[in-house]
């Protein structure tokens, strides 16, 4: 496929949150990344467009989302409590599909290098890919993506930040995702406890591409800040009070954050005491 017959990249991105359906979202999310990044290979600039993205994204009609007080807490030592976190990972890799995607159909009009297009086609790829493998893992235990109510909350930052693209990257990558780094390690244990290759194998590899999505976050805060000659902690500490809901909460992987482009004196002082 050459450049002139590709849909600009923010109407890629407006056909998959538009796209209902959990499985088929991620397949064209996917097909898409796939033709953006063989173009971007092939030295081309493909264009990018713009597009009025719907302010929620299309879903299935499972799972029924609750209030996140409302959700049910499952132990996670029984094998209902494992099918219960493999589902709640599952729903977070989908809204990041969408999230990924939404940062490009929203943004599209804010001038950018062609890079911060490339990597949040790459997040939303790699995002498709890891609900994918959390929803086998979750056929594999004989339930199913949509089987479990989740957490409605979760869309809420990008509401919020629909009209601040620094206030998105702040919160979304650096606070939301950045705690996926915090979780992962003892989800990890808890699979190899129960013996579950799979869920391993398949949260090993979320955990080691989400760092990635974690700096991409960084990188293009820190660049935006720059544009504007604004200090980056400063900034980070007010867009965040302005726009996540609650307190940090620690313990933090600061080896992974570190890794990520965020140290600690970004998050520390935005922390609960617990």
């Amino acid at each position: 496929m050459t450049t002139a017959q590709m849909m600009p990249l923010a109407h890629m991105a407006d056909a998959v949150l538009r796209c209902g359906d959990a499985r088929e979202k991620t397949a064209l999310s996917r097909k898409l990344a796939a033709q953006w990044q063989a173009a971007r290979a092939a030295g081309e600039t493909p264009q990018i467009g713009t597009a009025s993205p719907p302010m929620q994204p299309a879903r299935p009609a499972r799972p029924e989302l609750l209030a996140p007080r409302d959700v049910p807490h499952r132990k996670p030592g029984s094998p209902e409590g494992r099918i219960a976190l493999l589902h709640a990972v599952a729903h977070i890799e989908l809204n990041a599909v969408d999230l990924h995607w939404d940062i490009i159909a929203r943004f599209s009009h804010v001038p950018m290098p062609m890079g911060f297009f490339d990597d949040w086609v790459k997040a939303a790829d790699e995002e498709s890919k890891h609900f994918n493998l959390m929803a086998d893992c979750l056929e594999e235990l004989g339930s199913h993506y949509g089987a479990l109510p989740a957490h409605a909350g979760m869309w809420r930052a990008a509401e919020d930040t629909a009209d601040d693209l620094m206030g998105r990257l702040a919160v979304v990558p650096m606070v939301l995702e950045a705690r996926g780094l915090d979780v992962t390690p003892n989800m990890i244990r808890i699979f190899k406890q129960a013996k579950s290759d799979s869920a391993v194998a398949a949260l090993e590899t979320i955990y080691a591409e989400e760092v990635a999505h974690v700096a991409y976050g960084s990188k293009w805060f820190h660049f935006l800040c720059g544009r504007e000659n604004a200090d980056p902690k400063e900034v980070f500490h007010s867009l965040v009070q302005r726009y996540f809901h609650g307190a940090l909460k620690p313990p933090f992987n600061e080896e992974k954050r570190a890794e990520a482009g965020i140290p600690p004196d970004f998050y520390w002082p935005l922390a609960v005491s617990t």
